[in-house]
């Protein structure tokens, strides 16, 4: 059993990006972001949701909206980044939208990195920003090897420990390839995206067993008692012991909140996040030429695709080839809505003032 992405359910209808993408540029911009800003989260959003990781869409728009209402995400943040090494800058996002935070962040990243060959960003002072995808592609666009640590509010236990408070913290690497090659790994310190788990009590899913514990330490397969409940880490000690280093990363390193302290996005609509970054981009021609470096990362793609196929594959896939594909065919074909989100987007359009809907 698994969780039904959105176009496995029953009632969902395909949006083109280009509306989604308007509408979610208009719904930041009247709630107080600048329009480049607006453009900017609303293309974090709309990449997670073409690339099929439908928990870091648009579905959350209505949560980010919530947070600029309420103010305790700042509608136009003013960033500081500031060099403190030759290959460092600290970032103090001011309380921010991470999809707004974020992506300054990385871009601050990779010119110092054009720079001096690598540098890294940490950053404080941030919220949750969507899915690292975003960032990593900027890294490799900018044909840079790229590496991304988050920290997130508590959801997984350390080890032996019975309550939450790492966060399911995704980590991202990726490296510069030729097209329609790709190395984009993206993933989360549980056994699956807390987003996920969130939706599924929305729509009342099932969820497997084994992903998460109730609130009383119990297994359960239902979403609600999971999402409030304990997530459990992919790997057992080793994903927990991972979460507890992207906390180091995340907070403790970068002078953002650490030890539990990072508010819930979904839960916490009266405090700011507090959430940290830490942002690495490499120049992938640092020891080779570019065209080197990419000809290697060919033939290394093509001697694990040519690997024999254990029982039952059909194809050996790269990390972020699945997604990629997810991607041609949801630009193509427009990006798969449920009913509940579409009602949810048409409800916060309206809350906003907007005569506009989603659909």
């Amino acid at each position: 059993m698994t969780i039904l992405g959105p176009e496995s359910v029953a009632g969902s209808t395909r949006v083109p990006a280009t509306t989604l993408t308007e509408f979610s540029t208009q719904m930041f911009q009247v709630a107080g972001l600048s329009a480049p800003n607006a453009a900017t989260a609303a293309g974090v959003l709309i990449n997670a949701d073409l690339r099929g990781v439908w928990s870091h869409g648009v579905i959350r728009l209505p949560m980010y909206i919530q947070r600029l209402q309420n103010k305790v995400a700042n509608s136009k943040p003013n960033i500081q980044t500031q060099q403190v090494a030759h290959s460092a800058v600290s970032v103090d996002g001011d309380h921010g939208l991470g999809l707004v935070v974020a992506p300054a962040a990385m871009s601050a990243t990779i010119k110092l990195a054009k720079q001096t060959g690598i540098a890294v960003a940490g950053v404080k002072n941030s919220g949750h920003f969507g899915a690292a995808s975003y960032y990593l592609q900027q890294a490799i666009d900018a044909d840079c090897i790229g590496l991304v640590f988050t920290n997130a509010s508590k959801a997984l236990p350390p080890w032996g420990a019975m309550a939450p408070f790492f966060g399911t913290s995704p980590f991202g690497f990726a490296a510069p390839t030729y097209p329609g090659e790709v190395f984009m790994l993206d993933m989360a310190m549980s056994r699956i995206a807390r987003g996920k788990l969130k939706f599924a009590a929305q729509r009342g899913e099932q969820i497997p067993l084994g992903f998460a514990l109730d609130t009383k330490g119990k297994p359960t397969t239902d979403g609600s008692a999971a999402f409030e409940g304990i997530m459990l880490p992919f790997g057992e000690h080793k994903g927990a012991a991972m979460s507890w280093m992207m906390d180091i990363l995340g907070g403790v390193f970068t002078g953002a909140a650490f030890g539990g302290d990072v508010a819930n996005p979904f839960k916490r609509f009266d405090v700011t996040q507090g959430a940290g970054h830490t942002f690495i981009a490499i120049r992938a021609d640092l020891f080779e030429p570019l065209t080197v470096f990419k000809d290697r990362m060919s033939e290394l793609l093509k001697r694990v695709k040519n690997l024999p196929k254990a029982h039952g594959v059909d194809e050996i896939l790269s990390p972020g080839e699945p997604e990629n594909r997810k991607a041609l065919l949801n630009l193509q074909q427009g990006v798969p809505l449920t009913r509940d989100v579409i009602e949810s987007l048409n409800s916060a359009a309206q809350r906003l003032g907007l005569a506009q809907s989603v659909l």
